[in-house]
């Protein structure tokens, strides 16, 4: 610092006026600090100064461009290196979504086979238990057709118990009474059986369509659930943060248990179809041979129908195929009465769109009024319709009374057929159709 800087001093003398402060250009820039800043007057008052040297502003200068130049340096790395990680996480992100895009893609094949395997076994064990269901019925009706047979010979047992004298002989009506009565007997203890054993089917088959109905469901879910997920894309708006979510569950199970748990319901399920395969089979053999057997004992026991009892059976069944013969005719004219009901309807549109193109072309001005081609075409269209219309109503009366023929003569057939069945039933002809022990 050099002496420039001192504040000049003022001298008092005794007696003297005081003589007014010369100021230095140093002094005024003194006064100025010590008017705006007034703590700065004790550094200015020795030999220290506020100012910097040139040396001192230069090297602060150089520091500050230094550092700018180093924050420059570091802000462009950290932008490089940010935009380097922006793009590998990206390239990264976008090929773990495709990943498990992919992922999900083979999952929902997996999941729509075993889905379609589920539902191959649940159709097919529906149909098994309903093959069942249909045999169990026939079972029934078959034990209780039994009964009737079992009634007769009992009541033809005991009625030839009355006989006197030397009738009262064990003939061999007897022995093949006693064993028809045996016969039916067994064969209500093998329909017994058999109906049991079904009926224990029937039950195993719907527990495990149940369970393939579950599992079917539960694969229905979770492929719904994964297909959603598929068509997730980072454009969707109804996706949200789940923080907790991609943690591992617990007590989940694994490829190898979820493909086992349904292989091991398929097979449960194929099991149960075999065992109805063999049990429908033994059904049908039971009651094919049951019934076999009891026709084959009732035509040894009943060789003394009666005359009347053939007479009134030919005119019961030749009664039953004209019945079939007009119930074939009924069938037919009810169709051709809808068809000619159809037809009817069917030119109701073309009738509106004639009546409705000479109606509008009734409304033309003054002389476009004209009689051209159009209109003498319209005109025979209208007139053709109608005596379509008029020839199809004919056709329809005639064979509306042609069906009231038919049904009058069914009537009468269906009541001559059910006064044939009383007399038979009357002449002690009770004795279960083959049809009928059967189960049908």
């Amino acid at each position: 610092m050099t002496s420039q800087s001192l504040v000049s001093r003022a001298s008092f003398r005794d007696g003297s006026v005081a003589q007014p402060e010369l100021l230095t250009p140093q002094t005024q820039e003194s006064k100025i600090i010590d008017k705006f800043y007034p703590s700065a007057g004790f550094s200015t008052s020795g030999y220290r100064c506020t100012k910097y040297s040139p040396e001192e502003w230069t090297e602060n200068n150089d520091a500050l461009l230094l550092q700018a130049a180093n924050d420059r340096d570091e802000a462009q790395k950290v932008r490089h290196e940010s935009k380097e990680t922006q793009m590998e996480t990206e390239s990264v992100t976008l090929r773990r979504q495709a990943d498990g895009t992919r992922h999900l893609g083979h999952r929902l094949q997996d999941i729509h086979f075993w889905k379609s395997e589920l539902q191959q076994h649940i159709d097919q064990t529906a149909a098994a238990t309903g093959s069942l269901v249909a045999l169990k019925r026939r079972l029934e009706k078959a034990l209780d057709a039994s009964e009737t047979p079992f009634r007769i010979a009992a009541d033809n047992l005991a009625w030839r118990e009355r006989r006197l004298g030397p009738d009262l002989v064990k003939d061999n009506v007897d022995e093949e009474l006693l064993k028809e009565v045996e016969l039916i007997r067994n064969v209500q203890s093998l329909l017994r059986r058999t109906l049991t054993q079904t009926i224990d089917q029937i039950r195993a088959n719907r527990e495990a369509k149940k369970t393939l109905e579950l599992d079917w469901s539960d694969k229905r879910q979770a492929y719904s659930t994964d297909d959603q997920c598929g068509r997730y894309t980072n454009g969707s708006q109804d996706t949200q943060q789940h923080l907790s979510s991609a943690k591992l569950q617990l007590h989940v199970s694994d490829r190898v248990t979820w493909a086992r748990f349904t292989q091991d319901n398929l097979a449960q399920a194929q099991r149960e179809l075999r065992a109805s395969a063999e049990l429908q089979l033994l059904c049908e053999r039971v009651l094919q041979e049951t019934a076999e057997d009891l026709q084959a004992q009732c035509a040894a026991v009943d060789a003394a129908f009666a005359h009347r009892c053939q007479e009134v059976s030919e005119a019961k069944v030749a009664m039953e195929l004209h019945l079939t013969q007009i119930l074939e005719q009924i069938g037919a004219q009810e169709r051709n009465i809808a068809m000619l009901q159809q037809a009817l309807r069917d030119k109701e549109a073309p009738q509106r769109v004639t009546q409705t193109r000479l109606h509008q072309r009734a409304q033309r001005p003054n002389v476009e009024l004209c009689q051209d081609e159009p209109q003498l075409s319209l005109v025979a269209e209208a007139g053709e319709i109608e005596c379509a219309v008029e020839s199809l109503q004919r056709r329809l009366a005639e064979s509306q009374r042609s069906l009231r023929h038919l049904e009058d003569t069914r009537m009468a057939l269906e009541k001559a057929t059910a006064t044939k069945t009383h007399s038979l039933l009357v002449d002690r002809d009770r004795y279960p159709t083959a049809s009928t022990l059967a189960g049908y």
